[in-house]
């Protein structure tokens, strides 16, 4: 093996979950206040919200914070 391969190693898990989750996102993603988070769903679940976000005259994006702010308000948990 050459000296520039390595394996990647998996990252540990953090000794303190709440300070790991509220942590900002060291990859920059542009604005300070805002984190990235990725889904799965089924192609037909993915039409039926782009039409009901059309139909609201919203984008995805603006239906699904205001679903997710419902869904976990701030004052949950203690979580901020």
């Amino acid at each position: 093996m050459s000296g520039g391969d390595r394996k990647r190693a998996f990252a540990s898990r953090p000794s303190a979950p709440d300070a790991w989750v509220l942590a900002p996102d060291k990859r920059g993603a542009g604005e300070t206040n805002t984190a990235r988070l990725t889904i799965d769903v089924t192609p037909a679940l993915r039409a039926r919200i782009k039409v009901t976000a059309f139909q609201r005259g919203q984008t995805v994006a603006e239906m699904l914070r205001a679903l997710l702010e419902r869904e976990f308000p701030g004052d949950a948990g203690g979580v901020p």
